[in-house]
């Protein structure tokens, strides 16, 4: 395996672990204080729709790493979801609507988007003249 893509094997490896670290626990926490929340949550269905999505996206993660060259494309998608919590995040945050502990989380997501960008990036095909 070459350096570029252990590269992008490694940064989807470490992505999919974390999310499932981080995700997971959250199905046990729904009370009002289990999240540090001010209100319990109105739509559970929301929330546990939000984290089940979530963690698939740690298992297609895993999957992209078992085969960087064979689901490249699906590295962009990855940033999209990594952009999508991340950007939403920082909106929220500037609206006090969350706290800074979860904009942490997004900005998290968004280092990783941008390592799915450049895990994209160092795997394309080089091209050689013949």
């Amino acid at each position: 395996m070459d350096s570029q893509s252990n590269f992008a094997k490694r940064v989807f490896q470490v992505a999919g672990i974390y999310g499932i670290i981080v995700l997971l626990p959250q199905y046990l926490v729904e009370s009002s204080t289990g999240l540090g929340l001010e209100t319990p949550i109105g739509r559970p269905e929301h929330f546990y729709g939000f984290v089940g999505v979530a963690l698939v996206w740690q298992f297609a993660f895993l999957l992209i790493a078992s085969d960087v060259r064979r689901y490249r494309p699906m590295m962009l998608v990855g940033v999209l979801e990594k952009l999508s919590f991340g950007i939403a995040t920082i909106v929220l945050y500037v609206n006090g609507r969350v706290a800074a502990s979860v904009l942490s989380f997004g900005l998290i997501d968004l280092i990783l988007g941008g390592l799915f960008a450049a895990a994209f990036w160092s795997t394309r095909e080089s091209r050689t003249p013949a």
